[in-house]
């Protein structure tokens, strides 16, 4: 793409997918408040209007969705899916969620995590080779995710691969929501029965007891159906995800000997690292919203109706937040970055991700103070909602 061209950007395009960051720049520089023709979106690109557009539920809603090709399809949404709510019944759902989505109950799940990587990762001392996402990536999120709901671990793999093809397109295509496929998982029912005349100390059996006031002001408990909404959107939302920012601590990482040198000798600095890695590349790289009233920005109207997308991934980099944001610094002292969202939908499981990544982390290098990425091997994958190695193999 030539400086002489208009700006041009496509979320769609594989062209742009192994390095969006000069399209980006320009984008936040020539096109602040972008319109692709062909797509009929708008993309905001500055910190500025990322961080006020997103907790601006009223004009940026998620009632239909928070991906593009959702916004497009128009599919209604159960109740309960409060990633596709608003206040005020956003609200009434999600603090149910956050009742057993508690700071004790993931901290309690770190021996646990850290168990799984050294059962993990201990084989692998002396291997020569791996593949980090095959291994780590695609691996300890699925079974973090069924430490907190009660699945067992011989059923993890099925959930998992069923909520990851979902969210997988092909090059140049966009997701297909013929369906609905993405808001129901099937699998999950079988055990919510289960659970229900089998309760344990797992997030399932909090969901199917715990007492809550809904918005008509009934004090009831959710029925069965509202639970498998709240436990495929716990299982799909923090499953890919975190692996993707496991794989891109491992790319980074190895692009970067010098910093990573630093966090064996004093793996303190792993969350600053952690924070980094989460600016520098997010895995979800764009968040969408319906406009639901004329709206001005940079001096342009963008119409009742439309789609925009906050890309997360190019306000990360902006030059008016943060000095030379190009560069990748473990040190970088930062008081904000947007990977997580803002507002009514900053994402629940922020601490869960950032527990996951650490420990991860901090096993790996434990380990394996130094490595090299097999490039040619290594494949890129992206969605309008998500982007990450699929496959990092690594020489120890």
């Amino acid at each position: 793409m030539s400086t002489e061209d208009a700006v041009y950007w496509d979320p769609y395009d594989p062209r742009f997918w192994n390095d969006p960051y000069p399209a980006y720049h320009r984008l936040r520089e020539e096109a602040p408040l972008y319109y692709n023709e062909k797509h009929d979106f708008y993309a905001a690109t500055r910190f500025a209007d990322v961080e006020r557009g997103l907790p601006d539920w009223q004009t940026f809603s998620s009632a239909r969705g928070g991906i593009l090709e959702l916004i497009k399809a128009g599919i209604e949404m159960p109740p309960g899916t409060l990633i596709f709510e608003d206040p005020t019944i956003h609200d009434v759902h999600r603090r149910l969620l956050a009742r057993v989505f508690t700071p004790r109950r993931i901290a309690e799940l770190e021996p646990r995590v850290r168990d799984f990587c050294v059962r993990t990762l201990d084989p692998l001392v002396g291997a020569g080779r791996f593949d980090l996402i095959a291994t780590v990536g695609a691996e300890l999120p699925m079974r973090v995710i069924g430490m907190l709901l009660g699945i067992p671990e011989a059923d993890q793999e099925a959930i998992r691969d069923t909520a990851d093809e979902s969210l997988r397109t092909e090059a140049g295509e966009q997701m297909d929501f013929k369906g609905g496929a993405v808001l129901s998982n099937e699998l999950f029912r079988d055990y919510i029965e289960w659970r229900a005349d089998n309760p344990s100390d797992d997030l399932m059996t909090d969901l199917l007891n715990a007492e809550f006031e809904d918005e008509d002001g009934t004090r009831r408990t959710l029925t069965h159906d509202e639970v498998l909404t709240y436990v495929t959107v716990v299982a799909g939302a923090g499953n890919e995800t975190t692996g993707r920012l496991i794989g891109w601590a491992g790319s980074l990482l190895a692009q970067h000997p010098d910093q990573r040198a630093e966090l064996v000798a004093d793996p303190s600095l792993i969350p600053g690292a952690i924070e980094e890695i989460l600016r520098y590349e997010p895995p979800g790289p764009s968040i969408a919203r319906y406009v639901t009233k004329d709206t001005e920005l940079h001096g342009r109207t963008v119409p009742e109706g439309s789609s925009m997308l906050f890309i997360v991934a190019a306000a990360n980099r902006d030059e008016r937040q943060y000095p030379d944001p190009d560069r990748f610094d473990i040190h970088r002292k930062m008081s904000q970055q947007l990977t997580f969202g803002l507002g009514p939908h900053y994402c629940l499981g922020a601490a869960l991700a950032r527990l996951e990544g650490r420990v991860a982390l901090e096993e790996i290098l434990r380990r394996f103070p130094r490595w090299d990425v097999e490039w040619d091997g290594a494949k890129l994958a992206q969605t309008t909602t998500v982007r990450g190695w699929e496959s990092l193999p690594v020489f120890i």
